[in-house]
């Protein structure tokens, strides 16, 4: 093996471990999320990274009329909500080890999730997240803005957003 050949290994594998190493991968189970992810596994499976999928699930929103009606609602929605997630999560399970990429899989309930997102790239201190940008439109997009858009307004992080 020539010199030349060695210095370029050696410059690739300082430049994969300078780069990205634990990616977030939020998911919520769409076909867009689902597309992202793909492109944050194939990221962080030629920079050597390992990657945290995580689902936020919204709490249960009602108004209060009915307490025992709206209480076993509650608890239906959280269970359908929780087969849900692991669903999604089993999904990115399978895509993860097919892709040979490390992969940790975690979902929390949030009414923000921005936030949750924001939260876990602190506790699990992650140095990139990738996630699909979601088709708000016209007044939507003013009134409830988009989720993506909080996390690039608020991430301490570089954000990688896929269409």
């Amino acid at each position: 093996m020539s010199t030349e050949a060695a210095v370029s290994r050696e410059s690739v594998t300082a430049q994969r471990n300078t780069l990205f190493q634990h990616m977030l991968l939020p998911i919520d189970g769409s076909d867009l999320s689902l597309r992202a992810f793909g492109v944050g596994l194939e990221l962080a499976k030629t920079l050597g990274a390992k990657v945290l999928a995580l689902h936020v699930v919204p709490p249960f929103n009602s108004f209060v009329y009915m307490t025992e009606l709206i209480a076993a609602a509650e608890l239906s929605y959280s269970q359908q909500a929780v087969k849900s997630a692991t669903r999604y999560l089993d999904e990115a399970k399978k895509l993860a080890k097919a892709a040979q990429v490390p992969c940790e899989c975690h979902y929390s309930f949030g009414e923000r999730p921005h936030e949750a997102i924001l939260e876990a790239v602190r506790e699990h201190h992650c140095d990139l997240i990738v996630m699909a940008t979601h088709g708000w439109h016209g007044l939507n997009r003013l009134i409830l803005g988009g989720e993506t858009q909080k996390v690039l307004l608020r991430s301490k992080i570089p954000v990688l957003v896929c269409r």
